[in-house]
């Protein structure tokens, strides 16, 4: 048999001769990049742009589902308040453009003399 190795982030010790292991290593090391991968993807589908570094900045473990791969439902969440902030609410102004309600009704004052 071989030597029991352990785990480069614990410290159980793992058989030497696991795949399942191993492959279970790459992909709690890479599942936060594609988290991060995906909610770049996601965000240009929506139109929402992020600023530079901002993944660098976010918790990707957050991002990731029971399973531990990335999750379309909690990134969904994360860009929900970005969509909102990047729809530009104004109020309507009156006057600018075309008015349902017809021109401002002006009293006109004569300048004829007979008139006044």
């Amino acid at each position: 048999m071989s030597d029991p190795q352990t785990d480069s982030r614990s410290s159980a010790q793992v058989p030497a001769d696991g795949p399942e292991v191993v492959r279970a290593e790459v992909r709690r090391e890479y599942a936060t990049k594609l988290a991060k991968a995906e909610l770049r993807t996601q965000a240009a589908q929506a139109g929402i742009k992020l600023g530079d570094g901002f993944t660098d900045y976010l918790d990707a473990s957050k991002l990731l589902g029971e399973d531990g791969n990335p999750s379309a439902e909690e990134i969904g969440k994360a860009l929900a308040p970005l969509a909102a902030a990047q729809e530009p609410k104004f109020a309507p102004i009156a006057g600018a453009g075309y008015n349902r309600n017809g021109p401002p009704s002006v009293r006109r004052v004569s300048l004829d003399v007979r008139k006044r």
